[in-house]
């Protein structure tokens, strides 16, 4: 088992692990970034992202991730293609153990680990998971040039994966188990404009249905919120697009939360309630999660990081005197 020590670890490659990593580096504290089990976050699933500053035109997801990520290691970041899965956050130096069997000590630590797409819960579900059932269609949709599909949601997630969806599919159905969405006011206008995109208000998913060898989505059963009245709409694939959930399994015994479930932080800070530990981007943020705010709370994170290990050491060197 391989040991080894490192003034600041920062855990996830998301827009606010790499612009953490890009300020501390920049500081001179060598910090480390494990990049973890989706290397980038969720913009490297992002075709055409155009509300990131300093772009006249659209770009891509993933070349704006892979830009960060050579900036990061330009600057003098280490950055190890691994996954931490145990951590012990409370312990001085905090140490961490990744799935590779390397074990990481540090003074301070970054949690960067983002949000994961949410799943309703259905059998369903993960019967047709890979086989008709996806949470990303920049990853699936190229599946399903010229064939019917459904999203299910209403917030950006899913009028955004609609618009993607509506550029392959022949038609979009959005399911909505309200009247109205969450999602921009811009993003609806291009929805409603689009004639590939048809609406299905004041329904949720019941059922995904399918059959055959390999097993193959047909279509889904509707349930009206209304009048419990059920429907049946066919369907070659069902997006499901309801949102996300912080990825905070390693740390949720160990650390305050919020009660909507995201790391808690010191008002106008990315401290959290362990001293060391900061936390940026979407793991903390409910409100906003865009691409940009993580990247300005990677940047506090790494400016408060850096205050807090300096305070570190010269109390070291006090008590040495």
């Amino acid at each position: 088992m391989t040991a080894t020590h490192t003034k600041l670890l920062i855990i996830g490659s998301g827009p606010a692990g790499y612009t953490a990593a890009i300020y501390a580096a920049r500081a001179m504290v060598e910090p480390t970034l494990i990049a973890g089990l989706q290397p980038g976050g969720q913009l490297t699933i992002t075709t055409e992202v155009e509300n990131y500053p300093g772009f006249a035109n659209p770009i891509q997801g993933p070349w704006l991730m892979e830009q960060m990520q050579k900036q990061a290691e330009n600057v003098g970041t280490k950055i190890v293609w691994d996954l931490i899965v145990e951590a012990d956050l409370a312990a001085t130096p905090k140490r961490l153990v990744a799935d590779s069997g390397t074990v990481y000590t540090a003074d301070a630590v970054i949690i960067a680990t983002g949000a994961q797409a949410k799943w309703l819960g259905l059998p369903s579900e993960q019967t047709y998971m890979g086989a008709g059932v996806s949470a990303c269609a920049t990853c699936d949709g190229f599946f399903y040039r010229g064939r019917k599909v459904i999203v299910v949601g209403g917030g950006n997630s899913a009028v955004e994966e609609a618009l993607y969806l509506a550029n392959i599919a022949e038609e979009v159905t959005v399911v909505h188990r309200r009247d109205e969405f969450r999602a921009e006011k811009i993003l609806q206008q291009r929805l409603f404009a689009h004639p590939k995109i048809t609406v299905v208000w004041n329904h949720a998913l019941d059922e995904i249905l399918g059959g055959g060898t390999p097993p193959a989505v047909t279509g889904a059963r509707l349930k009206n919120t209304r009048t419990g009245e059920t429907m049946e709409l066919a369907a070659d694939g069902v997006f499901i697009a309801i949102g996300h959930a912080p990825a905070i399994d390693l740390f949720k015994e160990q650390i305050k939360l919020k009660p909507t479930g995201y790391i808690w932080t010191e008002a106008d800070s990315t401290k959290t309630s362990l001293p060391g530990v900061f936390a940026a981007g979407d793991v903390t943020d409910e409100i906003y999660r865009q691409a940009v705010t993580a990247a300005g709370m990677g940047c506090m994170a790494a400016l408060e990081a850096e205050k807090y290990l300096a305070e570190l050491e010269v109390t070291a060197e006090e008590a040495a005197e």
